[in-house]
């Protein structure tokens, strides 16, 4: 299967009953810049249920063929995530993803993954522009987002992580990846 002919869909993460999937993506060790790598099954369920129940922040499954693929969150960067460290647009929304580790990569997988996320994010008509903020040394997300239309602003310091704060308008992501948006 080539990345082309990848077709997801999303649903709302369901706290409890994804919470065991979840748990061995998140605490997986490729997945280090996800900090959750101590977490107990309990402390991610207690994660996604108060995501679950904030209305700034969302967490989806990203599907394929039904089965859950990839978790995505997207959150209202003036309200969770960049509260005081840079100045929000009207339109912005914050974006996370995860794609699992596997014995069996699928190449392009990840990128088709990205710009799945990038297309649902610009359905909502509100949304103008994406905002990341990955880990400074997560150099294979810098270069994901980077083909998906990213343009690093600069280097800021969050509580938990040196970050690289990044943003992609509808247009960049278009001219970037061919996807109108």
């Amino acid at each position: 299967m080539t990345s082309t002919t990848m077709t997801f869909t999303f649903r709302p993460l369901d706290p409890l009953e994804d919470a065991e999937l979840l748990h061995g993506w998140v605490t997986h060790p490729k997945a280090a810049f996800w900090m959750m790598q101590d977490a107990k099954l309990q402390d991610v369920e207690r994660a996604y249920r108060e995501i679950a129940a904030d209305e700034h922040h969302h967490a989806l499954l990203g599907l394929l063929d039904g089965e859950p693929a990839f978790l995505m969150e997207k959150y209202d960067p003036a309200h969770r995530e960049l509260v005081g460290l840079y100045e929000p647009e009207p339109g912005d929304v914050g974006m996370h993803f995860l794609t699992p580790a596997t014995d069996t990569p699928v190449h392009g997988f990840t990128k088709a993954v990205i710009t799945a996320v990038m297309a649902h994010l610009f359905e909502d008509p509100a949304a103008l522009r994406v905002v990341v903020e990955p880990d400074v040394r997560n150099k294979a997300v810098h270069a994901l987002n980077e083909a998906v239309g990213f343009v690093p602003e600069r280097e800021m310091q969050k509580p938990e992580k040196k970050a690289l704060l990044s943003f992609c308008t509808r247009e960049q992501f278009a001219a970037a990846t061919g996807v109108p948006a």
